[in-house]
């Protein structure tokens, strides 16, 4: 309902008398009752119970949210109302300004105490803190608790004499000093606090959709997703559950990170990445998870931090972006390189479409507009041949289509994928040329092509040989496969081995320009080769007692348009970008 709408009585429940305060809880992120210790705070210490959520237009990215993220959202929301109202509550909703808003229901409902789990972005600090002026003009009591990240950045910066670790390895070293992250706390009893729900609840306070919302579905393979990520905290412990069991297996036959070491990019949905990303599932809850498993599961043995990589690289992004409201822009960004790159406005809209002309790239493409995820090597994929790889075109384009179609992009960790794909932060100052092919870096993920297929149905009977180059097929077999290119299917955009280079050599300048300045850079980046091979999952840098032990490192995936260019290209793995997909 809109914040003006609210009514001028709440009706109590008389048949209980409490001299404990009256409570809102404000979800943001964080929707789930597991391991909220905000929450938590409330129910131990109110008498009376509202948890709201507030559409002001911004709150959890809603500001560039498409239709897939909306509507994970809302299933995230329905699922909480679930919770509430099997304990007699129910989740009350507004649509408006978050201060008008929260001033009208402190007055209202007579409320002494807001808690709320903190958002520890900077672009939400002018928000809580208007927030936090606002209770204390209005004597509430305000509390915030940090459990969106393992830590608390303010402990990261304060053990790091007040700046932010310029490295991953750093990061590690400082989270080590800080201390383990605190374990989940127990589940609210619910039964402790009273809620007052009107009869007309649903009209007044209830959850709206997405047209209401102003968003709606681009396509109608939007609404016929092939794999199906649901919202809600219910969901994301039933996949923990499920997902723990592959960690376990994983980790008893010496494997880490296995939905990275053998990527099933067709396979059935194992992310936890969305759920994270909105605090249906716990992040500590993970953490300790699979802690505890590897720990049990090799007695006797040091924990790795590479059994939780991804994580540590996601609270790595956030804590890189604590204090740094430009962090998702190239200007004024102070740990982002100032590359020139090339506009053109075609050639941005034919890869957002998915109509490159490289199958690979655009299957990638469809899924993602589609379904609003893509594995992390198909996100390594398609932003490298935006930016350095093929197109050349600046990363913020290319972020802006991820915050609007991917159901996990998240300020933080968005931003940073998108800076360390484009070589633009978080590597040594441009020290590696290397790029995906976007042929063979496609055959060798999708082996027997049910991807390309799946998400290009025009391609479905094109022989596999020609699958991701279908130009190269002769007539009669595009004819034979019903798929005609530069009719059916566009011919390729660009001549990937002649762009590759024209990308190596404006990049390669750049570097020549900075050396030549020598201006000192606070650049983030890698520690050393070992540290990106953790990170970034390609043949043979995952080996464990479970793998094929056949899939050796090799160049072959990569740019065959660079092949001894650079010294730097015979030396191990190369260095790409990462995502939230836990």
């Amino acid at each position: 309902m809109d914040s003006t709408d609210i009514p001028s009585t709440i009706p109590v429940n008389e048949n209980i008398v409490s001299d404990k305060p009256v409570c809102i809880h404000w979800f943001r992120h964080g929707l789930r009752l597991h391991d909220n210790p905000a929450l938590l705070d409330a129910v131990e210490d109110c008498g009376e119970l509202y948890p709201i959520f507030i559409f002001d237009g911004e709150v959890a990215g809603t500001r560039t949210a498409g239709y897939n993220r909306m509507r994970f959202l809302l299933e995230s929301l329905h699922d909480l109302d679930d919770h509430f109202s099997n304990e007699g509550g129910r989740l009350f909703v507004f649509t408006g300004n978050v201060l008008t808003t929260l001033s009208n229901l402190f007055k209202e409902w007579s409320v002494s105490k807001l808690t709320f789990d903190a958002d520890v972005e900077a672009i939400w600090h002018e928000r809580d803190t208007q927030v936090r002026r606002l209770c204390e003009e209005y004597n509430v009591e305000c509390v915030e608790k940090v459990s969106h990240v393992l830590w608390d950045p303010e402990e990261i910066l304060k053990n790091n004499g007040g700046t932010p670790p310029l490295t991953y390895s750093l990061f590690n070293l400082v989270a080590t000093a800080v201390g383990d992250p605190p374990r989940p706390v127990d589940a609210p009893d619910l039964s402790k606090v009273t809620f007052n729900v009107k009869s007309d609840h649903e009209k007044l306070f209830g959850i709206p959709d997405s047209a209401s919302l102003g968003v709606f579905a681009e396509s109608e393979e939007q609404n016929q997703r092939f794999n199906i990520w649901t919202g809600g905290e219910s969901k994301a412990l039933e996949l923990f559950r499920y997902r723990m069991k592959v960690e376990e297996m994983a980790f008893s036959c010496g494997n880490v990170m296995p939905n990275q070491a053998f990527p099933n990019i067709a396979g059935p949905p194992l992310s936890m990445s969305a759920h994270l990303r909105f605090g249906c599932l716990s992040i500590r809850k993970l953490y300790w998870g699979l802690r505890d498993a590897y720990l049990k599961l090799n007695p006797g043995k040091a924990f790795t931090v590479s059994a939780i990589g991804q994580l540590m690289w996601r609270e790595y992004f956030y804590m890189m972006s604590v204090n740094n409201k430009n962090y998702d822009k190239m200007e004024n960004n102070p740990i982002c390189l100032n590359i020139p790159w090339y506009e053109d406005k075609e050639k941005l809209r034919r890869w957002e479409q998915g109509e490159t002309g490289y199958p690979w790239i655009d299957a990638i493409m469809k899924q993602l507009k589609n379904e609003g995820w893509i594995h992390h090597v198909c996100r390594h994929a398609t932003s490298t041949f935006l930016t350095r790889g093929d197109l050349g075109l600046s990363w913020e384009d290319g972020l802006k289509v991820f915050d609007k179609y991917l159901i996990d992009a998240d300020w933080s960790v968005n931003a940073g994928n998108w800076m360390w794909m484009s070589s633009s932060a978080f590597e040594k100052v441009l020290q590696c040329p290397k790029c995906f092919c976007p042929v063979r870096y496609g055959r060798k993920m999708d082996s027997d092509g049910v991807y390309v297929r799946r998400y290009l149905p025009v391609l479905k009977d094109m022989p596999i040989r020609y699958l991701f180059e279908p130009w190269k097929a002769p007539r009669s077999v595009q004819e034979k496969a019903g798929c005609i290119i530069g009719v059916d299917y566009p011919e390729p955009m660009v001549d990937h081995r002649k762009a590759s280079k024209d990308c190596y050599n404006m990049m390669s300048e750049v570097k020549m320009k900075l050396a030549a300045s020598g201006k000192e850079l606070e650049h983030c980046g890698p520690a050393n080769s070992d540290e990106v091979s953790k990170f970034v999952w390609l043949p043979g840098t995952h080996k464990g007692n479970c793998s094929s032990g056949n899939e050796e490192l090799s160049e072959a995936i990569l740019c065959d348009g660079l092949m001894g260019m650079s010294p730097q290209m015979k030396r191990g793995p190369g260095r790409c970008g990462g995502d939230d997909s836990n």
